[in-house]
């Protein structure tokens, strides 16, 4: 089995084993584009074609036809549904980076599937290009920290790095010790803005006026801290240096 698939709920988990009890890796988020590895049972091995990760789905969720045209770029954008010409907001959202497919248009409205609606102030062009990360990450600040997470309802320190990538239509590595094999080194320790700093398990980004953003584990959310504070912290209390820094320009 290696045909493409596009997921199609606004958000779920990636699990390492086939069980809801298993530990959760990663996430999926809608029109995400996949392959299925294997079936089993109520559940499907896939292999995510953006950044070829590896892990397991609800054998239900999925279409075989997508062709992503915008993109979100709000934090979350309310879901609407439509009934006698009013739209009504229910309980669900789509989220920053998520690749939808618009085949209709009303008033301020955009219609991705069968009465799914979102406005169309959230979305850009599919092929639009944010070149300020920063304008990106400082989205996610007090996103709460969570273990393979992607979206404001929760986000780990490498998916914070990689929504940047993704939201741009460039490859970039889901975990941290893919993303520092991955990443070049930069000679200078300034710790300018879009430096990328690398810890063994860890990562985050510099800003302007050495602040340093990243999903923080200790602070149970996404924080913006000082750079320097932050890289002794991290030694202090963690016992860990400093092992690449790369700069997010150079991908």
């Amino acid at each position: 089995m290696n045909n493409n698939f596009f997921f199609n709920q606004n958000l779920d988990n990636i699990y390492l084993r086939p069980s809801m009890k298993s530990e959760v890796s990663s996430q999926i988020l809608y029109g995400e584009k996949f392959s299925i590895l294997n079936k089993k049972k109520k559940w499907l091995k896939i292999k995510t074609s953006y950044d070829n990760y590896i892990g397991y789905i609800k054998n239900n969720n999925f279409i075989k036809n997508f062709k992503a045209t915008h993109k979100i770029f709000k934090l979350k954008s309310q879901i609407y549904k439509k009934l006698n010409n009013k739209f009504i907001p229910i309980k669900k959202f789509m989220y920053f980076g998520t690749k939808i497919m618009v085949i209709n248009q009303h008033k301020n409205f955009v219609n991705l599937e069968k009465n799914i609606w979102i406005k169309k102030k959230d979305i850009r062009k599919f092929n639009h290009i944010e070149k300020n990360s920063t304008k990106i990450f400082k989205l996610f600040v007090n996103t709460k920290y969570l273990w393979g997470g992607k979206s404001c309802e929760g986000i780990d320190c490498s998916a914070l790095v990689q929504i940047y990538f993704y939201y741009n239509n460039f490859f970039f590595p889901r975990d941290s010790k893919d993303q520092v094999k991955y990443c070049k080194r930069i000679s200078n320790n300034n710790y300018k803005e879009g430096n990328i700093i690398y810890w063994k398990g860890h990562v985050g980004v510099c800003l302007k006026n050495q602040k340093f953003i990243h999903a923080y584990g200790p602070r149970k959310k996404v924080v913006i801290m000082n750079t320097r504070r932050t890289i002794k912290l991290i030694k202090k209390t963690a016992h860990l240096n400093v092992k690449k820094i790369s700069n997010i320009k150079n991908y």
